[in-house]
C-alpha cells in the first residue's frame, strides 16, 4: 500500500532557510527538524554575519531570534536586525522566535514586516506549519491555492467537515469547534483562518485551560505597568495582539464563570480594558473557540453561561473522534510514520497487514494525537524492516470504575492492580483516563481529583497522547 503525505503540499521544491540564533543547541534542533522537510538550512549565531549570508545566495525564509546579548530580553537587537532585513530590495520571509511572555515584542515584529512568530520552546507541529505557511507565501499564487488541507482524511465526515469550513471561513461568524481531546480542534481553527479574509493577519492561540485564574484576565486583556504585583511593564493581551486577525480560544469551557462574564462583555462591546487602564481599547478580531465538553454539559448553566455560549456558537463544527472514521487511520498512520522517519533520519518502512489491522481496530481514546505519538514511538524503537503491531505499544482502555480516580494505583492505594501486573506508565495512564472520564473532560476538575496543577496535568496528558 502506498499512501501519499499531503500536509505540506504547498511546498513543491526545496527552499533555502536561514536560522539566526546565538544558542547553537536551538539552531541545531530547528535545523534537524526542518531540513528533511523543506530542504537546505543554514545556521548563523551572530547578527554581524547576516548581511553577507543574505548576499551569498538567495534565502527564502529567515528564522530570527530577538536577543543576542547575555541578560537582554528587550529584543532591541532583534528588532534592529529585522528592520535591516526589511530594507533589502527582496527581503526573505521572516519568522521571529520569542519567549512565551514576549507578546508585545512579537506584535511589534509583525508590524515591522515579520511574517509570523513562534514561541520558545516550540511545538514541532506548529513550527512546521508556520514554516510551511511562510514558504507557501513565497510560491506563485496558483501553487498556494492548490495546496491540500492539513486536515487529513478521505472519510465522508472529513469531506463534509472540510466543505463546511470552506463555507464558513470567508464569513466573520464566530465558530465553536466541538471535539474530544487530541482530535485536531486547533487544526480546524487554523484552517478557518487560512481560508478567511484575515489570512494575511495574525492567528493567535490561547489555551484557557492552562491559565491560572489569577493570570487569565491579564493574558487575555493585558495590563498596565504597576497594575498588580510583578506587573513591571505594560503588556498587550491576546485580544490586542491578534488585532485584525483570528483569536483561537481553546478549552473555553474551562474558564471560571466570573471570567466568562468578562469575556462576554468584551465580545458584546468589541473592546477590552487592560488591567490598570482608565479607558477601553477597540478590538477587531474573529473568535474561533473550542471545547472537549459534550453539548449536554455545555448547556449546563452551572458550568457555562448560556449568553456566552450563544455569542460563541454562531456556527458549530463537530470534529469526529478517530474511532468514528477508522477508514482514515491508514492515511494518517502513513503520514506520521513518514514524517517521523524524516525527522529522526530513519529508513522508510511499510506496515505489516497485522499492524494495520490492529491500528484500525484500536479505539484511540486520545484520537489523532495518540496515533501520532504511537507512530513516533514506533519509528524510534521498531527493530524490524517493517512495522509490527507490537511496535506501537497500544494500551487497552481501562475497565476500572471511575467513581474514585484519586484511589488509582498511581496517586493512592489500590488492591485491583499490583506492580507485577502493570508497569508504572500503564498505571499512570489509566489513572489519567479515569480522572478525565470522571471529570467529563474538565481539566480543572480532573487536576483537583488527581492532586495536580493544571499545567502538570497537561504535561501528563501530552506525554500519553490523551
Amino acid at each position: 500500500m502506498v499512501l501519499k503525505t499531503r500536509m505540506w503540499a504547498a511546498i513543491v521544491s526545496p527552499m533555502s532557510i536561514l536560522i539566526l540564533d546565538d544558542d547553537p543547541d536551538v539552531g541545531i534542533a530547528a535545523k534537524l527538524l526542518l531540513q528533511r522537510r523543506f530542504g537546505p538550512v543554514r545556521l548563523l549565531q551572530q547578527p554581524a554575519d547576516l548581511s553577507a549570508a543574505l548576499d551569498a545566495e538567495p534565502v527564502e525564509l529567515l528564522l530570527l531570534d530577538m536577543n543576542f546579548l547575555p541578560g537582554r530580553i528587550d529584543g532591541a537587537q532583534g528588532q534592529a536586525v529585522l528592520a535591516e532585513v526589511m530594507r533589502r530590495a527582496q527581503p526573505p520571509a521572516v519568522i521571529v522566535m520569542t519567549a512565551y511572555a514576549e507578546v508585545n515584542l512579537a506584535v511589534a515584529s509583525l508590524k515591522a514586516g515579520a511574517f509570523d512568530f513562534i514561541t520558545k520552546p516550540w511545538n514541532n507541529d506548529k513550527l512546521l506549519a508556520t514554516v510551511a505557511a511562510a514558504l507557501a507565501s513565497r510560491q506563485p499564487k496558483a501553487v498556494v491555492v492548490a495546496a491540500a488541507s492539513a486536515l487529513l482524511g478521505e472519510s465522508r465526515v472529513m469531506h463534509e467537515l472540510r466543505s463546511l469550513i470552506r463555507s464558513v471561513a470567508p464569513t466573520e461568524a464566530n465558530v465553536l469547534v466541538l471535539g474530544e481531546m487530541g482530535s485536531g480542534k486547533e487544526l480546524v481553527a487554523r484552517e478557518i483562518h487560512a481560508l478567511s479574509k484575515r489570512a494575511g493577519q495574525t492567528f493567535l492561540s490561547v489555551d484557557l485551560g492552562a491559565l491560572s485564574d489569577s493570570t487569565l484576565e491579564s493574558e487575555l486583556f493585558g495590563h498596565k505597568r504597576g497594575s498588580f504585583t510583578d506587573a513591571r511593564s505594560e503588556r498587550l493581551g491576546r485580544f490586542q495582539a491578534a488585532q485584525g486577525g483570528t483569536l483561537f480560544l481553546d478549552e473555553v469551557a474551562n474558564m471560571p464563570l466570573a471570567a466568562q462574564a468578562k469575556l462576554l462583555t468584551v465580545l458584546e462591546r468589541r473592546e477590552v480594558t487592560p488591567l490598570g487602564a482608565d479607558a477601553a481599547v477597540p478590538i477587531d478580531v474573529r473568535i474561533v473557540s473550542a471545547t472537549n465538553l459534550d453539548e449536554a454539559a455545555l448547556f449546563d448553566a452551572q458550568r457555562f453561561r448560556p449568553d456566552l455560549l450563544y455569542r460563541l456558537n454562531t456556527i458549530v463544527l463537530r470534529l469526529p473522534p478517530l474511532r468514528e472514521r477508522r477508514e482514515d487511520i491508514p492515511l494518517l498512520a502513513q503520514h506520521y510514520l513518514a514524517h517521523y522517519a524524516a525527522q529522526y533520519q530513519k529508513p522508510d518502512r511499510s506496515l505489516s497487514s497485522q499492524a494495520l489491522a490492529g491500528l484500525m481496530a484500536h479505539d484511540w481514546h486520545g484520537n489523532v494525537r495518540a496515533l501520532r505519538h504511537a507512530c513516533e514511538r514506533a519509528v524510534i524503537l521498531a527493530p524490524g524492516e517493517q512495522f509490527e503491531l507490537a511496535d506501537f505499544a497500544l494500551q487497552r482502555a481501562p475497565q476500572a470504575s471511575v467513581a474514585s480516580p484519586v484511589a488509582s494505583p498511581v496517586f493512592g492505594d489500590s488492591e485491583e492492580a499490583s506492580p507485577a501486573m502493570l508497569p508504572l506508565s500503564e498505571r499512570e495512564r489509566a489513572a489519567l483516563e479515569e480522572a478525565m472520564q470522571a471529570a467529563q473532560g474538565n481539566i480543572s476538575q480532573a487536576a483537583r481529583l488527581l492532586g495536580l496543577s493544571r499545567a502538570a496535568l497537561y504535561r501528563r496528558l501530552e506525554k500519553y497522547g490523551l
